[in-house]
């Protein structure tokens, strides 16, 4: 007769328990500002979204600020680091300048940008929100200029305009991404991401091409 042998899974340890439950908090976070704006967006309906007990979450998070801007924070650098992989992947030959705008025009595009807008829009009054808000606003900024010059190392103090080039980019789709959440016309929205992609394969030298 057959015996039957049950494979164990190694059980997870507090550290990995508590990492796993402050991702699912952040990721649910950032679905709440998306869908319910930050007014419309509690931590009782974060907890709920993440299957967390309320407790659990003020463990992790005691406020509401704490947890959006946090989550925010969280995103941005996980979609830096996506950014960074797609790039590294790119075929060799391909326009890499267009490449990297279509890359950034996605992540501003989507729900990391809206749930960042709904931060901005609620810091502007908030005094306990704001100097959170302005310091990530300042290290985001900071590490696209640092992706930017990693990534095109023959801009590095090419001229004033490279040296301004990842604000400027950032400047015109944020730009974009709010013409489209008031109504603005996709084809218009298209005509100027393209033409900026034929200016920035322009000024922007690419060493590996």
């Amino acid at each position: 007769m057959k015996t039957s042998t049950v494979t164990r899974l190694p059980r997870r340890t507090q550290e990995e328990r508590s990492a796993s439950t402050r991702a699912r908090l952040l990721d649910a976070t950032i679905a709440c500002l998306f869908e319910l704006g930050y007014a419309g967006t509690t931590t009782t309906e974060i907890a709920e979204r993440a299957g967390v007990s309320r407790g659990a979450q003020l463990h992790h998070f005691p406020t509401k600020a704490e947890l959006v801007t946090t989550a925010v924070d969280y995103i941005f650098e996980k979609r830096t680091e996506e950014f960074r992989k797609a790039f590294a992947t790119l075929p060799v030959g391909v326009d890499r300048t267009a490449a990297a705008v279509d890359l950034l025009w996605s992540m501003v595009s989507g729900p990391t940008f809206y749930a960042w807008l709904e931060l901005v829009v609620a810091a502007r009054t908030d005094p306990e929100l704001r100097p959170t808000v302005e310091a990530i606003g300042k290290r985001f900024g900071e590490n696209v200029d640092r992706t930017f010059r990693e990534l095109f190392p023959g801009a590095a103090g090419s001229n004033a305009f490279l040296d301004l080039a990842p604000m400027f980019t950032f400047a015109l789709l944020q730009g974009l991404a709010l013409d489209k959440i008031s109504g603005g016309e996709e084809v218009k929205i298209v005509t100027v991401l393209s033409l900026w992609k034929g200016l920035a394969a322009i000024a922007i030298p690419d060493k590996t091409v």
